[in-house]
């Protein structure tokens, strides 16, 4: 009944419009005649907002999915299942994250300490996935992320950094 392109843009945008959903019931609670639903109101109008603010930022990360390989993210550690090259890194053992524009498609490469880059096209099978592991990477800003993903350069640009300083601590204890 649905065309696949509609139904691949519902997908895409899942959590936006869950997140409107709430928004919209929270807000008829609250200006309905019923005192007992202000506070419940008033909670479901803010997980809403915060809803289609990470929905937005997901929606923005989202590709195609219609790229060579496949990525799996299962207890902390990030595979790349390619047709020519693969690998894994544990998301705690990341030392950079970058961005690489000049391939095509563009690629994430991911450092783990002296270990190979793992490369990771942005449209591989599953790459939304990334989005919750970088999310989990101390200082990361995703909307830097997202800004690299729009831009036009050929570059590589570097999204985040571990702070060499705080790895040597953590490795001492």
């Amino acid at each position: 009944m649905i065309r696949p392109e509609a139904k691949a843009q519902i997908i895409r945008w899942r959590e936006v419009l869950a997140g409107a959903l709430a928004l919209v019931l929270g807000a008829w609670w609250l200006i309905g005649n019923s005192q007992l639903l202000l506070l419940p109101g008033g909670a479901l109008v803010a997980a809403g907002a915060a809803l289609i603010w990470i929905g937005i930022q997901r929606a923005r990360f989202r590709g195609e999915g219609q790229g060579p390989g496949s990525v799996d993210v299962d207890e902390g550690q990030i595979t790349y299942y390619g047709p020519l090259t693969g690998g894994a890194v544990a998301v705690r053992e990341i030392t950079s994250v970058t961005l690489d524009p000049g391939l095509y498609p563009p690629h994430w490469r991911l450092r783990e300490g002296r270990a190979p880059e793992l490369l990771i096209p942005v449209n591989a099978e599953g790459a939304e996935r990334l989005f919750d592991a970088f999310a989990t990477l101390p200082g990361l800003r995703m909307e830097q992320a997202l800004a690299a993903l729009k831009s036009t350069g050929k570059q590589p640009i570097v999204i985040w950094q571990r702070d060499v300083s705080i790895s040597a601590q953590t490795t001492l204890h």
